[in-house]
């Protein structure tokens, strides 16, 4: 069963070892679209994501991800900017022992949820985001990025 309409643009500006490619992105993005929408995701480098989170969020680190949602596109369509560093993903899944790809793939399905409004700012919330996290990834064979 075809899930939302999608239109995925997916944009290298890292040259980092192990980024998955466009159509292991794209079935990621799918698996976590639950509305239809125009999607950017945009592997960088740690400058790149260092000065978007200073600019947009006044943050000074480098994030693993950052979502922009841009609300409806138009009429029942979302939009919105999904920003990966690449170095940093690496950096995490070394640290925490788990294959590459699946810290992508959480990164990527974390990012979309984000879009889509869930949110992690309350332990209520957060408990809602990473039961739907962990269930998406299991289709992959991806386990629970939650435990160790």
């Amino acid at each position: 069963m075809p899930g939302p309409d999608l239109r995925l643009s997916v944009q290298f500006a890292s040259d980092a070892p192990g980024l998955p490619g466009r159509a292991q992105i794209r079935r990621w993005v799918a698996a976590a679209l639950e509305h239809p929408a125009d999607i950017t995701v945009r592997l960088v480098d740690a400058d790149e994501a260092r000065a978007l989170n200073q600019d947009y969020r006044h943050k000074g680190y480098v994030p693993n991800v950052l979502t922009f949602e841009y609300g409806e596109v138009s009429p029942g369509r979302l939009g919105g900017d999904i920003v990966i560093c690449a170095p940093v993903v690496a950096r995490e899944a070394r640290a925490q022992g788990k294959p590459l790809k699946h810290h992508y793939a959480h990164m990527t399905v974390h990012g979309v949820l984000h879009l889509q409004g869930y949110d992690h700012l309350d332990p209520a919330d957060a408990a809602i985001m990473e039961t739907r996290e962990i269930a998406i990834l299991k289709r992959f064979r991806i386990p629970n990025p939650y435990t160790s």
